[in-house]
């Protein structure tokens, strides 16, 4: 069984720049709509690399999750069926022996910058760098899915300052 375990904060300067040790492009789009079910999701990387994800909220922290790959003309076809899509560049981090990456969202979503880290246990301790703002981690508004669904150049002046100042 796939489980992911992860934090999430969202990125309050841009001092992990200097960081970086990878990044790159995803496309992705969610074939469902519901948030509060399993999510269905597409997502090619750098224009080449095609996966089907299937995921699932078992608690705040962790995920059910399970990816496989599959043909990039089918990851092309699906996500130009899809209403529901996000780009983003993906920046892969090392920091005190962890990965780390940083997604900064384009297009609707472009002022969002969200930090993760993946964990091997729900008590696992991190230290969480100065870079990072407030912990998003379970806040379902702010998950991928949503944003692809709701991006927040769609919700109101007030909803954003509310985000901004999360």
């Amino acid at each position: 069984m796939g489980i992911e375990i992860e934090r999430r904060f969202l990125v309050a300067n841009e001092d992990w720049k200097d960081q970086v040790i990878r990044s790159e492009s995803v496309s992705q789009a969610y074939l469902n709509s519901s948030v509060d079910e399993w999510a269905t999701r597409v997502r090619i990387i750098d224009n080449n690399k095609g996966y089907i994800t299937l995921k699932s909220s078992l608690n705040g922290l962790a995920n059910y999750e399970f990816e496989y790959s599959i043909p990039r003309k089918d990851a092309i076809e699906l996500i130009q069926l899809s209403k529901y899509k996000i780009t983003k560049i993906r920046y892969q981090l090392k920091i005190n022996k962890k990965n780390w990456v940083v997604d900064v969202f384009e297009e609707s979503n472009s002022y969002l910058k969200i930090a993760e880290i993946e964990l091997n246990s729900e008590s696992e301790e991190i230290q969480v760098p100065s870079w990072c703002g407030k912990e998003i981690t379970g806040i379902k508004s702010l998950s991928n899915a949503s944003l692809a669904k709701a991006p927040i150049s769609e919700l109101s002046v007030k909803d954003r300052i509310k985000i901004k100042s999360l």
